[in-house]
């Protein structure tokens, strides 16, 4: 699989990562994830499943694997599949995140699944766990979901404290969600400390259905920022697992382009992805071997300027992309 550096630092990211958040814990809200799992929830079975789909990522060429403190035990999973394979941390690279607390206590359904919190103490604490699992392997530490209401943009004492990781030599980075996913990044290219950009990285969700973001990531590629996309299936709405009749038109014209190019419509759906300039690396969130076969797929492809234009035309208004993905179930 083609690799690349992330922005313009020296690590190494393979064109499609792997992200573990439907793999370290037992709910999430990707369509049918309940059953990726087939309904048993023993960690040790689920560790021993992440480690089967992250050896497939391995032996496929994926060298960039996406982690977070609130994924359950995604981190733990990940290191000891690390420590058991004697993975040089040279070869491979690591992202995790700060910001969020896993509170489902191992459940499916729970009153809340993860608090958010962008505090120091929160982060001086999560690094912590973090660098105890992880070690020397981890490379990119992130504000999980950072927002312009939780105030970690203008949070002095976070800020400085990042800072400091950066000169430790740790990249530091943002994910984003929502609609103003696009403000929050113009926001956070604007914050330097001792006149140094403080962010390394940004991860946030542009696919076929919600692409507002797309020129804000376009100006943080120039500005040397490494770019990370997630959700680029829609937590499964790209996928034959999307049956909602306001998709049925949608569907119908990525299945026919699809179909033509001979390849299933989520490898399709990260195909587009790729396909932009700006982008350094896409996450497959694959909860299964098969899965992860139908999504690396996307690396073969090479889609035709009028097959982008098509795909590009099926994006929805933000405001109800974010909408619909709030009512995902928990499953």
């Amino acid at each position: 699989m083609e690799s690349r550096r992330l922005g313009r630092h020296q690590v190494k990211v393979s064109v499609l990562g792997l992200g573990l958040a439907a793999l370290g814990r037992p709910g999430y809200i990707t369509l049918g994830h309940a059953a990726d799992l087939g309904g048993n929830y023993e960690t040790a079975v689920m560790e021993q499943h992440a480690h089967h789909v992250l050896d497939t990522a391995w032996a496929a060429g994926i060298c960039y694997f996406d982690a977070a403190r609130s994924y359950g035990r995604a981190e733990a999973f990940l290191a000891s599949w690390l420590q058991s394979r004697q993975i040089d941390p040279a070869m491979i690279t690591v992202g995790s995140k700060w910001g969020y607390t896993y509170t489902a206590n191992w459940q499916v359904q729970a009153a809340k699944h993860e608090v958010k919190e962008h505090s120091l103490p929160v982060l001086q604490r999560q690094l912590g766990e973090s660098r105890h699992l992880l070690g020397a392997y981890l490379d990119l530490y992130q504000i999980h979901s950072a927002t312009l209401d939780s105030g970690v943009l203008t949070n002095r004492a976070v800020l400085t404290e990042l800072a400091g990781l950066k000169r430790e030599g740790l990249l530091i980075g943002l994910s984003l969600s929502g609609a103003e996913q696009a403000v929050v990044l113009e926001r956070a290219l604007e914050v330097r400390l001792d006149g140094v950009l403080l962010f390394d990285a940004v991860q946030a969700t542009w696919n076929v259905l919600e692409q507002a973001a797309g020129a804000a990531l376009t100006a943080a590629h120039e500005a040397g920022l490494g770019v990370i996309i997630k959700e680029a299936v829609a937590n499964g709405r790209l996928t034959p697992r999307n049956h909602q009749p306001t998709f049925a038109p949608k569907r119908r014209i990525i299945e026919s382009l699809a179909a033509a190019y001979e390849t299933t419509i989520d490898a399709l759906a990260l195909a587009f992805v790729l396909a932009q300039p700006w982008v350094d690396v896409v996450l497959s969130g694959a909860a299964t071997v098969a899965h992860l076969h139908s999504n690396m797929a996307a690396a073969r492809l090479v889609l035709r300027p009028d097959t982008l234009q098509q795909l590009q035309a099926l994006a929805e208004p933000s405001a109800d992309y974010w909408q619909t993905r709030s009512h995902l179930a928990w499953n």
